[in-house]
Protein backbone atom coordinates (compact mmCIF):
# COMPACT_ATOMS: atom_id res chain seq x y z
CA UNK A 1 0.00 0.00 0.00
CA UNK A 2 1.35 3.37 -1.04
CA UNK A 3 1.91 6.17 1.13
CA UNK A 4 -1.28 9.05 1.48
CA UNK A 5 -1.15 12.90 1.74
CA UNK A 6 -1.42 13.22 5.65
CA UNK A 7 -4.68 16.14 4.62
CA UNK A 8 -6.79 14.74 2.40
CA UNK A 9 -5.97 10.73 2.42
CA UNK A 10 -5.27 10.93 -1.39
CA UNK A 11 -2.40 8.63 -2.28
CA UNK A 12 0.47 9.99 -3.25
CA UNK A 13 2.44 10.54 -6.24
CA UNK A 14 6.21 11.52 -6.87
CA UNK A 15 9.29 11.94 -4.51
CA UNK A 16 9.38 9.06 -1.74
CA UNK A 17 9.45 11.66 1.23
CA UNK A 18 6.26 13.44 0.13
CA UNK A 19 3.65 14.15 2.77
CA UNK A 20 1.25 15.98 0.92
CA UNK A 21 -0.37 16.30 -2.61
CA UNK A 22 -0.40 19.56 -3.00
CA UNK A 23 0.26 22.79 -1.40
CA UNK A 24 -3.05 23.37 -0.27
CA UNK A 25 -3.29 20.21 1.71
CA UNK A 26 0.10 21.13 3.22
CA UNK A 27 -1.47 24.54 4.44
CA UNK A 28 -4.59 22.61 5.34
CA UNK A 29 -2.71 20.37 7.54
CA UNK A 30 -0.18 22.83 9.37
CA UNK A 31 -2.93 25.49 10.12
CA UNK A 32 -4.90 22.75 11.67
CA UNK A 33 -2.27 21.56 13.54
CA UNK A 34 -1.17 25.46 14.44
CA UNK A 35 -4.72 26.36 15.73
CA UNK A 36 -5.45 24.99 19.14
CA UNK A 37 -1.72 26.37 20.14
CA UNK A 38 -2.40 29.96 18.41
CA UNK A 39 -5.79 30.23 19.77
CA UNK A 40 -4.53 30.27 23.13
CA UNK A 41 -2.02 32.78 22.62
CA UNK A 42 -4.56 34.99 20.49
CA UNK A 43 -6.78 34.87 23.97
CA UNK A 44 -4.12 35.79 26.44
CA UNK A 45 -2.93 38.48 24.45
CA UNK A 46 -6.27 39.47 24.22
CA UNK A 47 -6.43 39.02 27.82
CA UNK A 48 -3.17 41.43 28.33
CA UNK A 49 -3.95 43.68 25.39
CA UNK A 50 -7.63 44.56 27.35
CA UNK A 51 -5.83 44.77 31.00
CA UNK A 52 -3.12 47.65 29.62
CA UNK A 53 -5.47 49.32 27.82
CA UNK A 54 -7.78 49.67 31.35
CA UNK A 55 -4.03 50.72 33.34
CA UNK A 56 -3.56 53.25 30.88
CA UNK A 57 -7.21 55.08 31.12
CA UNK A 58 -5.94 55.12 34.85
CA UNK A 59 -2.85 56.29 34.86
CA UNK A 60 -3.34 60.16 33.72
CA UNK A 61 0.31 61.02 35.20
CA UNK A 62 2.81 58.66 36.38
CA UNK A 63 1.20 56.96 39.48
CA UNK A 64 -2.61 57.03 40.66
CA UNK A 65 -4.50 54.67 43.33
CA UNK A 66 -8.02 53.19 42.51
CA UNK A 67 -10.04 50.50 44.16
CA UNK A 68 -10.12 46.76 42.76
CA UNK A 69 -13.89 47.00 42.43
CA UNK A 70 -13.04 49.60 39.84
CA UNK A 71 -10.76 47.35 38.11
CA UNK A 72 -13.01 44.60 37.80
CA UNK A 73 -15.75 46.00 36.62
CA UNK A 74 -13.92 47.64 33.90
CA UNK A 75 -12.88 44.10 33.03
CA UNK A 76 -9.34 43.76 34.22
CA UNK A 77 -8.05 40.16 34.90
CA UNK A 78 -5.81 40.18 37.97
CA UNK A 79 -4.42 36.33 37.08
CA UNK A 80 -2.59 37.89 33.52
CA UNK A 81 0.45 39.80 33.82
CA UNK A 82 3.76 40.02 31.85
CA UNK A 83 6.14 40.20 34.83
CA UNK A 84 6.63 41.04 38.52
CA UNK A 85 8.97 43.64 40.05
CA UNK A 86 10.26 43.54 43.55
CA UNK A 87 11.48 46.88 45.07
CA UNK A 88 14.27 47.12 47.62
CA UNK A 89 11.64 47.58 50.21
CA UNK A 90 10.32 44.43 49.11
CA UNK A 91 7.05 45.92 47.59
CA UNK A 92 5.74 43.38 44.47
CA UNK A 93 4.59 45.45 41.62
CA UNK A 94 2.66 42.99 39.28
CA UNK A 95 3.08 44.49 35.59
CA UNK A 96 1.26 44.50 32.03
CA UNK A 97 4.19 45.57 29.96
CA UNK A 98 5.14 49.36 31.10
CA UNK A 99 2.08 49.56 33.53
CA UNK A 100 2.13 48.41 37.08
CA UNK A 101 0.02 47.77 40.01
CA UNK A 102 0.60 47.50 43.86
CA UNK A 103 -2.07 45.92 46.48
CA UNK A 104 -2.48 47.94 49.08
CA UNK A 105 -4.70 48.09 51.98
CA UNK A 106 -8.63 48.18 51.87
CA UNK A 107 -8.19 46.54 48.08
CA UNK A 108 -6.53 49.22 46.57
CA UNK A 109 -4.32 49.39 44.39
CA UNK A 110 -1.40 51.73 43.55
CA UNK A 111 -1.05 52.08 39.57
CA UNK A 112 2.60 53.08 38.29
CA UNK A 113 3.88 53.47 34.77
CA UNK A 114 7.50 53.58 33.43
CA UNK A 115 8.36 54.84 30.87
CA UNK A 116 5.16 56.64 29.15
CA UNK A 117 6.54 57.73 26.29
CA UNK A 118 4.41 56.22 22.91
Amino acid sequence: MGKTCLDCGEPLVGRADKKFCSDQCRNNYNNHLNSESTLMVRQINSVLRRNRRILNNLVPTEKSTVHKEKLSSLGFNFNYFTHIYTTQKGNTYRFVYEYGYLPLENDFYMLVVRDKKQ
